[in-house]
């Protein structure tokens, strides 16, 4: 009897930690060909605790794809098995034209169906979101990635359109997440916030200075995510201090200018 009483315990403690996922979203500046082999290895060991990674910045062009394949193969040599999407291109003109990538273990995590770009507003958002559907013991929940125009741009004229992306969507569980380019507490996220989204990191600095003042490496509260706490229960929240491995901001930007941020969720008590 007590062995069937500590097997039953073992299997529920599985079943337990097989709800958690882990979100890592990375803005990963002009991520393609100049991201040498080096580089990527080290991407690689910074991301590949993670579940799901989302990345902005994947360049336009060629590039851009090949990159984001190349740290899947390179994530699979360091154990598991890895999947990507990369977006096609943003509608935006120029610079602003950008691509997105998702990456996943898919031990852990499924996709469902084929990731998209949400083009309703298009025309009025430069690089519209990119969203992919996954899944984890048939439980779904949808990951949105966006990266806001400069902050010399104004980014609050793209982000509040967001207050319309929910209605889109009402059936998904809607997690926002990447690189906003303005901080959690802008008047632009009120409408989110009263539909009861909340974010996951608070008053938390997530981009590199030029060069370090007083010690402090990080200058703006930039890339973060947003969810609804009463669909999704989030464990932890944080980022990376990656920079830390290099000898000067100069060295670590050249990675990039942003620190990866990551959020843990508790699918147990999402419906299937």
């Amino acid at each position: 009897m007590k062995k069937y009483i500590i097997l039953l315990l073992i299997l529920i403690s599985f079943s337990c930690y097989s709800q958690n996922v882990s979100l890592c979203s990375w803005n990963l500046q002009n991520f393609g060909k100049s991201k040498g082999e080096e580089k990527i290895a080290y991407i690689a060991q910074v991301v590949r605790e993670f579940d799901i990674i989302a990345l902005q910045e994947v360049v336009a062009g060629h590039g851009g794809s090949q990159a984001v394949a190349r740290l899947a193969d390179e994530l699979n040599r360091l154990g598991n098995q890895w999947d990507y999407v990369v977006s096609d291109p943003t509608s935006g003109m120029g610079s602003s034209r950008e691509r997105y990538a998702f990456i996943w273990n898919t031990a852990k995590v499924k996709q469902k169906g084929k990731a998209w770009l949400e083009e309703s507003y298009n025309l009025l958002i430069d690089r519209e979101p990119y969203y992919c559907r996954f899944t984890i013991n048939n439980k779904v929940f949808t990951v949105a990635s966006f990266h806001a125009v400069p902050k010399s741009k104004q980014p609050e004229t793209e982000i509040k359109y967001f207050k319309y992306l929910p209605a889109l969507y009402p059936a998904d569980n809607l997690i926002f997440c990447g690189d906003f380019n303005i901080p959690q507490s802008h008047t632009v996220f009120n409408p989110l916030k009263k539909m009861g989204y909340v974010s996951a990191l608070v008053r938390q600095k997530t981009s590199l200075k030029q060069r370090p003042v007083n010690g402090n490496a990080l200058a703006s509260e930039y890339d973060n995510f947003y969810f609804h706490p009463a669909k999704l229960k989030m464990t932890a929240s944080g980022i990376v201090h990656f920079y830390g491995d290099f000898e000067s901001l100069k060295d670590a930007r050249s990675i990039s200018d942003h620190v990866p941020v990551y959020m843990k969720i508790d699918l147990g008590t999402l419906a299937k």
